[in-house]
Parts: C-alpha cells; structure tokens; sequence
C-alpha cells in the first residue's frame, strides 16, 4: 500500500505536497473524514472550531469513551502513556505524523525531494513548521525504541509556542528536564538521551496508528490522567452533551458518600429510594440552569 501511494505521489503537483514521501491525497482525506458540519483547512483536515474544543476541557476520558464505544468505536482509547504533568489536559485537533525504519534508497529520496522544494532537513522541523494555534502533533514513532525519538525541549517549547497546547508521541523524547519545565504538555512512551536515528518521515496528514487506535488528522485529542481519547470530530456535539448530565450526578453522587450514611448501592448502580431520587432530581435541575446562565454571560 505504501509503495503504491508513493508511485502515485510523485504524479502530483509540487504544490501539493509539503515534506512527505507518502501523502494522502485531500479528496481521499474528505472521503474518509465525511463531515459536512464544520470548514477544512487546506490538508482536507476537518477543523472543530475552538468553542466546541473549550466546551471539552472539562470533561474527562471515560465520558468521551464511554460515547465512542457505544456508537461502536472501541479502539480510540490509549492508556499506556507517561505523563509530562500528570493532570494537566490536552484538547486539541490532530496534525498527524508517520516516522517508519530509514533505508538508503528511500531516505535519498526523501533528501532529494527536500533539497528539492527547499524544505528544512530536519524530519521532525518538518512536522512542526506546519503547526497552528490549537494543532496537537500526534507523532508515530513505532512506540519508541532506540532512536525512535520526537524532539527535547527545545522543539517541544517550539511546538508549544505554535499551538498552545503540546503533544502526543508514540515514541521518545529528549531533554526529559527541560521538558518538565515548560508549560506544555506531552504523552510519551520513554525519555532518552539519544537524538532522532534510523527513522525516516514518510508522511504527515496521514492516517496513523497510535497504540491500537487508528487517527486521523483532524480527530480531536483529548487527553487527561487516564490516557488518550482520539475523537472523530462528526461525535462532539453528542459528547459535550452527554458531559454536563455525567459530571451533575458524579457530583451529587460523591458528595452524599463522602459523608459516610450511604451504601454504595443505595445511590450507585441501581434505582434510588423516591426521596433520594427526588432530591437528585432537584439538584440536578438546579445545577443545569446554573450552567446554562454561566454559558449565557461567556
């Protein structure tokens, strides 16, 4: 497949293609992202506006998945990642990037279309350079290994700078200290003190695998401490619905066992007594009119 993507990429026009050996042409891009609801950029990426994107920042990973997997989505979830700053969250549209093993006579290409176009020689400059305010970088690196590494804090301040978010490598990171002390924030598998080696970029705005979940450029990356959640963008409104009726009764709920005159199955689980079901009823309305008058004034 790849190799007839590449036979195919060389018939486009320069104009076309930015950096990468393998691209995804836009028609194909629109036809595997349908969605009619929002604009795309010039990639064919679908752009989910930044209301929609601060209407999930205080949602978590569980009521995301839990709405995915319902509409039959079951692999968008990682969990497996280590933490730049454990509770501190990533939302965000997914600029993608696929890194595989290099080989002589691929990476000369792939130097030679470069030199070419006059493209920085650095891969993973190339990915950054395309960043915007409110882009995630969601590298590929193949889950890290020797040399399987996407930047230290220097190009990760750079990517930060860009978009004000941070970033998600299926890889390794340098510089693990400098890192820390930015205010980004980055999902990795391992830090290392070994730069970037043996890899080659072979394609950005690509679909990617990360862990066992299939991404596509323009998903959204929601991340907190639990892991990552990589969301089609055609599932946001019915997530940022379900969100405020899940987050009232998490609420309600802990409350009334933190003070210790409750079984767990009297209020979670199974039906509540009327009294406590009419008391959770009244909350519940209070606490919705309560945020729809905060939305109102922002």
């Amino acid at each position: 497949m790849i190799f007839r993507m590449l036979l195919f990429v060389f018939l486009l026009p320069p104009y076309f293609i930015y950096s990468q050996i393998v691209d995804f042409p836009k028609e194909d891009l629109i036809r595997y992202s349908p969605n009619e609801q929002y604009e795309r950029d010039d990639y064919g990426r679908v752009i989910v506006p930044d209301e929609k994107l601060e209407a999930l920042k205080d949602i978590s990973v569980e009521i995301a998945w839990g709405v995915l997997r319902k509409e039959g989505y079951e692999r968008q979830f990682v969990g497996d990642f280590k933490i730049l700053h454990p509770g501190k969250r990533i939302v965000g549209r997914a600029v993608t990037a696929q890194f595989l093993p290099d080989r002589p006579d691929v990476k000369q290409i792939h130097q030679e279309q470069s030199e070419e176009r006059g493209l920085v020689r650095g891969d993973a400059q190339k990915v950054i350079d395309l960043l915007e305010k409110g882009d995630v970088p969601v590298v590929d690196m193949m889950g890290g290994g020797d040399g399987r590494t996407f930047g230290g804090d220097n190009l990760h301040a750079a990517i930060y700078g860009l978009t004000g978010v941070g970033a998600v490598i299926d890889g390794r990171i340098r510089d693990l200290q400098g890192c820390h002390e930015l205010p980004t924030q980055i999902y990795y598998r391992e830090a290392s003190a070994v730069s970037v080696k043996n890899v080659v970029l072979m394609g950005v705005n690509i679909p990617v695998k990360i862990g066992d979940a299939l991404v596509m450029p323009g998903d959204i990356v929601f991340a907190d401490r639990t892991g990552v959640v990589f969301i089609p963008p055609q599932f946001i409104d019915k997530i940022i619905a379900k969100k405020d009726g899940v987050m009232i009764f998490d609420e309600w709920t802990k409350e009334k066992f933190l003070t210790g005159k409750y079984k767990a199955s009297e209020l979670y689980g199974g039906k509540k007594s009327p009294e406590l079901q009419a008391e959770y009823d009244a909350y519940a309305k209070k606490k919705k009119a309560e945020l729809e008058q905060k939305r109102k004034k922002n």
